[in-house]
Parts: structure tokens; sequence; C-alpha cells
């Protein structure tokens, strides 16, 4: 789970890697952000946003390889193709998703027995949280198997070595701090 130490140091080692043009490579498994009072009150959002503008700001090339969990707003703050990754690759185990099956089938049907519960979870993996559905919808580029993880990571760094962009010229960006 992503909680503010966790976001502010992904932050910093990301911004890092693109100050000396070190190509980020993201093993992604994150069920999401650190639930609770604590890390509410403590601006988990807005140190979660640091993740966000790292990555996007970043103009190294950017690869991410989904291995496990890549749910709700942590799996969009992980180099997702939304925040600007040149290649999203991901393990046919993977499950991308706003949320897990248990959790959403316990929020959406809480009346049902136990029998009906896991037929639902099967239906809303195969419906909403495997790596196909995300490739159907452009979210990710290919899906590899695991045996294949270094070579297909060895391509991707290959395509994507003569990247060239440079952010528009200016001051410096707004952070958020």
């Amino acid at each position: 789970m992503l909680d503010i130490d966790a976001s502010d140091k992904a932050a910093r080692f990301i911004r890092f890697c693109d100050c000396f043009n070190i190509p980020l490579i993201t093993f992604e498994d994150v069920p999401g952000f650190l639930p609770g009072v604590t890390q509410e009150h403590n601006g988990i959002i807005r140190h979660g946003a640091k993740i966000v503008y790292a990555y996007a700001e970043a103009t190294v090339p950017k690869i991410t390889l989904i291995t496990r969990k890549a749910y709700g707003g942590a799996y969009i703050v992980m180099s997702s193709k939304q925040t600007g990754a040149d290649i999203n690759l991901a393990y046919p185990q993977a499950e991308i998703a706003v949320m897990g099956a248990e959790g959403a089938v316990n929020i959406l049907y809480r009346n049902v027995t136990p029998e009906e519960k896991s037929g639902l979870i099967q239906e809303y993996e195969f419906k909403f949280s495997n790596p196909y559905r995300a490739a159907e919808r452009g979210f990710i580029d290919e899906i590899i198997m695991p045996r294949d993880t270094r070579y297909k990571l060895i391509q991707a760094l290959e395509m994507t070595h003569n990247k060239s962009q440079s952010n528009p010229p200016k001051k410096h960006g707004n952070m958020p701090l």
C-alpha cells in the first residue's frame, strides 16, 4: 500500500532518475492507498499527488510492469498510461480495477448468500479486473508471461532509447508540496 512516506520517497526517486536521465521501470503491485484517519489528516492525497506530478513531469523513458494488483488511484499514480507512461506491460494474473473483486462485491451486493457471492466475485474478476479488459481499453500495451520479463523490458528500453521529450520552457513547475 502507498502511504505518505512511501509517496514522498517514490516521488523523490522518480525526480532523481529524471534529473540524471535514468529510465524508469516500475514494477507495480499496489492495492491502493493506506486508509485511515491518520493518513487522511496528514494529507495522503497531497503526498500521493507528488508521485503523479513526478511521473508526469519526467521526460525519461517510462516502462511499467503490473505484476499483481493495481487498484484505484494507486494504479493511476504508479506510471499508468493516463500519467504518460511509454509502455505498460502486465502479467496474465494481474488485477487492474477500481478495487478488489471481493471488496466490490461486498459493497454492491451486501445481502447475498456466500454461494451467490462467490459467483459474483468470479463475474467481477472476469468483467473488470483482468489485464485483458485493460488491454482492450488501451491501458496495457502487452500481456506477457513472467518468463519473458527480462526480454520484454530490454525490448521496451531499446524501443524508447531515442525518446526525446522536453517540458515546456518555464522557470519551474508548481509541485504539490
